[in-house]
């Protein structure tokens, strides 16, 4: 009985403990300086946005590495759970769509941004960052396109089901919040889980064509989630697997091939 009791205590400290710590756990929010982006990419310029409360976020505005027309397409994107714009930044060289303007922002509380890391706090700044970038003079605000990684394809989604968007870009994304308690968890009951980053409820409301790309080897995220979210879109949706990726690594995996899918995409 002693042990029996015992037991019970530890799993329900364990559980006290995932229901105060939740957003640490899930926003770890690592600091960092904001780089110039001058020197790394020889083009581009750090932003700041305020959010309603007056915490500043820091961002990069990287204008079109191909000129030559009037206004161009936007594409923002939003990073994974535990990235900076100071850790990501060679993937960004190397991944963003040549004839595209981008803006990527670091959320609150990551990075040299300001402020406190939460569900709500990544939204505003997904939805501060697409005026941003749907206000910028060489944009062609009926062609921004919006890509998310992994926590990021939460944000990315919600910014397509909220604002008037071309195309919806999502690597490696999740169900929601539960579902991934319930890969990640088993043991503890569902209803401890507060936040809700929910990609299937807000991807039904996506009307744009949708791009996903899923590693095979994703022991994270599932791939069955990646799959579960695309058809999940109301309109047309594309799902690329990415053979051999583990949850980071479609970068190293997808290579040529999944740049230039990305950079087709956004057209």
């Amino acid at each position: 009985m002693a042990l029996i009791l015992g037991l019970a205590a530890v799993y329900l400290t364990i559980l006290l403990l995932l229901w105060a710590n939740q957003e640490r756990l899930t926003f770890p929010a690592p600091r960092g300086s904001l780089p110039d982006p001058q020197p790394l990419l020889g083009t581009g310029e750090r932003i700041e946005l305020a959010m309603h409360d007056g915490t500043r976020l820091g961002g990069w505005y990287l204008p079109p590495k191909e000129g030559g027309r009037a206004t161009a397409p936007g594409l923002l994107w939003f990073y994974g759970n535990g990235e900076t714009i100071g850790a990501v930044w060679p993937v960004i060289r190397e991944f963003r769509p040549p004839h595209a303007g981008l803006l990527v922002v670091d959320y609150p509380g990551y990075g040299a941004s300001g402020g406190r890391a939460s569900e709500a706090g990544i939204y505003e700044a997904g939805a501060l960052a697409y005026e941003a970038l749907a206000s910028h003079a060489e944009i062609d605000r009926t062609r921004i396109y919006v890509y998310g990684r992994s926590l990021g394809s939460a944000v990315a989604t919600r910014v397509a089901a909220e604002h008037p968007v071309a195309g919806l870009i999502l690597e490696s994304p999740f169900t929601s919040a539960r579902g991934m308690a319930a890969h990640l968890y088993r043991i503890f009951p569902l209803f401890f889980v507060r936040l809700k980053l929910d990609n299937l409820a807000a991807v039904r409301q996506v009307h744009c064509p949708v791009l996903v790309f899923h590693g095979t080897a994703d022991r994270l995220v599932p791939i069955g989630m990646g799959r579960q979210v695309a058809a999940a879109a109301p309109g047309p949706a594309e799902f690329v697997m990415i053979e051999g990726a583990g949850h980071n690594e479609t970068y190293d995996r997808g290579g040529r091939a999944y740049r230039d899918k990305l950079a087709q995409f956004v057209r």
